[in-house]
This record gives C-alpha cells, sequence and structure tokens, in this order.
C-alpha cells in the first residue's frame, strides 16, 4: 500500500523491515519479531559507552523488579542528568532489547545517562501496570539517583508510540501526585486515545508505518473492558485538566493514524499554559526515529527532540 502515499526515501530501511518480519496477532510471536525488526535496523553501540542491566524494586501490592538498562556515554559527568526512556510496541510487545538503537543514541546525542524501563505489557499485564511501573522507576531514580550515577532532581522522559502515552501519563502522575519534578518530556509519535476518530485514521488507515486496524488492536488489548476509557493515565488526550506539566516535545509523523491525536494534544498543552515545540515530521512514517541511519533528513529528525532535551537538561 506505500503507493498511495508519498513517503520519504529516509523511509525505505524501515518499511522494509517492517515488511521483512513475521506477521501475527499472536503477542508472544509479535514480540519475537520485534526483535527481529530491531536487528534489522541496530548499530553496534559507541565506542566507550558503557551499559548495565540491573533492576529497581516494584511497589506493592504488585511487589516484584523491574528491569532497566543504563546508558553511560563515553566521558559523561557523574552524576549525569538522566533521560528516561520508554520504548514502543502498542503496549503489546517492546523490551529492552528491541529499542537498544535509539536507546543508545539518545544517551550519545544528548550527552546523559538514558535509562530504559522494561514495563510490564498486555494482555497479560493490561492498564495500569504499564504507567505505573514507568512512574515506580522515574520516582526510584528522583530518591536513589546517586546509586545510578544519575541526579534525582534533573530527569527527563522520552517515549515512542506506546511509549510516549507512557510518557505523557508519567507526567501526569508525576504531577497529581506531588511528584517528582520531570524537567521536560520528547512524545514520538505518541497514542494518546482510545477513540480512533480522529480524521488521520481515515487519511492513513493503511499507511505503512502503522495501521489503525493495529493501533485499535493493541488498545483492546491494553484495556480490555475498561475500553472506552475516561482515565487521563490510559488515554492522556482525554485528560480535563493539562496545566502545570514540563516543557514539551511533542513529535509526529506526517503519514500516520496517529497525527491529528499528536498534534490535538500539543495545541491543549499550549492552551493549558506550557512550553511546548510541536513538529512534523515530513513524508515520514511512524517510526521514523528507528531510521536515523538511513539518511540526514531522518538523521535530523532524530536529532530534534534530542536537542530540545539537552537545552533543558543542560548536561
Amino acid at each position: 500500500m506505500t503507493t498511495a502515499f508519498d513517503i520519504h526515501p529516509d523511509m525505505a530501511d524501515v518499511i522494509a523491515a517492517k515488511q521483512a518480519i513475521a506477521q501475527s496477532t499472536d503477542p508472544e510471536e509479535m514480540r519475537a519479531a520485534w526483535l527481529d525488526y530491531e536487528a534489522r535496523l541496530g548499530r553496534d553501540r559507541p565506542s566507550g559507552m558503557v551499559v548495565e542491566d540491573t533492576a529497581i524494586p516494584r511497589p506493592v501490592p504488585d511487589g516484584g523488579e523491574i528491569a532497566i538498562r543504563i546508558y553511560r556515554p563515553k566521558g559523561v559527568r557523574t552524576p549525569s542528568p538522566c533521560v528516561v526512556y520508554l520504548h514502543g510496541g502498542a503496549f503489546v510487545k517492546g523490551s529492552l532489547d528491541t529499542c537498544d538503537t535509539i536507546a543508545w543514541g539518545v544517551a550519545a546525542e544528548v550527552g546523559v545517562v538514558v535509562v530504559s524501563v522494561d514495563y510490564r505489557l498486555a494482555p497479560q499485564h493490561p492498564f495500569p501496570a504499564g504507567p505505573e511501573d514507568c512512574y515506580a522507576v522515574v520516582s526510584h531514580l528522583a530518591k536513589h539517583g546517586e546509586r545510578f550515577g544519575v541526579q534525582g532532581n534533573r530527569l527527563a522522559l522520552w517515549g515512542d508510540s506506546a511509549g510516549g502515552n507512557m510518557a505523557a501519563a508519567t507526567c501526569l502522575m508525576a504531577r497529581d501526585r506531588g511528584g517528582p519534578d520531570i524537567v521536560a518530556q520528547a512524545l514520538n509519535y505518541p497514542c494518546l486515545t482510545d477513540e480512533l476518530t480522529s480524521d488521520s485514521y481515515r487519511r492513513h488507515a493503511e499507511s505503512p508505518g502503522l495501521r489503525t486496524v493495529n493501533m485499535d488492536w493493541g488498545w483492546s488489548h491494553y484495556l480490555g473492558d475498561r475500553r472506552p476509557t475516561d482515565d487521563p493515565y490510559a488515554a492522556p488526550l482525554k485528560a480535563g485538566d493539562l496545566s502545570r506539566l514540563p516543557p514539551a516535545h511533542v513529535h509526529y509523523a506526517e503519514i500516520d493514524p496517529l497525527a491529528d491525536d499528536a498534534v490535538q494534544y500539543a495545541e491543549r498543552l499550549v492552551a493549558a499554559g506550557n512550553d511546548v515545540v510541536a513538529r512534523c515530521a515530513r513524508r515520514m512514517i511512524h517510526g521514523f526515529v528507528r531510521a536515523r541511519f538511513s539518511g540526514p533528513d531522518a538523521a535530523a529528525e532524530f536529532a530534534q527532540p534530542c536537542g530540545f532535551l539537552r537545552e533543558r537538561l543542560d548536561p
């Protein structure tokens, strides 16, 4: 269906990788395919970057641990400001490994420590498990940042797609729960509402980056019989109050079912008095942050939210 759209040539590698992976509606098979997707687009980490896998305790009543991966660029100061990275995957797939290249790219470009979060996935762990895990990690880093070599008062969030939802929800939770303070949020092609009614869901229903039917499938797994929801932590676009939130970089693909929702969210953030940069990746598709090695324009799009966070974290 790619001939129906005027797609930027820098998207060719992403499209080819998506078309090459196994197609399934089984969550476990999809997770395996997502690892293949990363392998086709990924690159080795830069020389000198130190990467550590560890975990933090999950608060009661759920208990257990939340796996995290820490990226320390060569020469980064200690303690460092920190970007908490939240991966995409339609709430159902994604892991520390499937987003490794994006996460180390953020660390290298922003010049700070990045902590990637392996939050729980649907359908085994539906809402609110995912955002509660993300909020728990941010809260833990705020209190115990020195243990990880980060400044607990200099935390920012980066989220892609479903991770963009997690980042927006975490910012709302932090505001409503009295902290921790978050310096900035970078939302990249975020999915923000379970009611897929904006025009871009029709206009780009068969886009090669994301199809509307697949996003609908992901929401149904995430919310189950709670859909449609009025919970702002599940669907941040439905939040009644979007005031007093961290400065936001809202970055969306022109050819994406989610495009209109991102525009509406940015407009509502501005109307609520927040500092917002809204940017459209022209002729690009859902998943464009994975394409920074495919051409200069894709690399420039990746650099934009990195620059936004770098300015606010001042590493």
